[in-house]
């Protein structure tokens, strides 16, 4: 069995799918921040002298281990010369 497979057969649980549907929002926006990293060429090491930081905050930050703060995302952000957009979406 393939990771794609085993994902599929977790998710038939349906309280395990709605954990993992929670987590969508902030995994779209770690998948996003390493995404920017990586185009714009630049190491977790690096990423973090820009903003300040040590590396190992950025690596909790990239694997979803972190809870930051607005603030540091706008560093994160702005080291990435990215705009940083929150914003709230009525539900369907």
């Amino acid at each position: 069995m393939n990771w794609k497979e085993f994902k599929a057969d977790l998710l038939k649980d349906p309280a395990l799918k709605k954990e993992y549907d929670a987590l969508e929002t902030e995994y779209r926006l770690l998948r996003a921040i390493i995404q920017r990293r990586l185009e714009k060429g630049l190491t977790q090491e690096a990423l973090a002298r820009k903003v300040g930081t040590k590396q190992a905050a950025i690596a909790r930050l990239e694997s979803g281990r972190a809870n930051p703060t607005i603030g540091f995302l706008k560093k994160v952000a702005e080291a990435l010369d990215a705009d940083l957009e929150i914003g709230l979406q009525p539900r369907n």
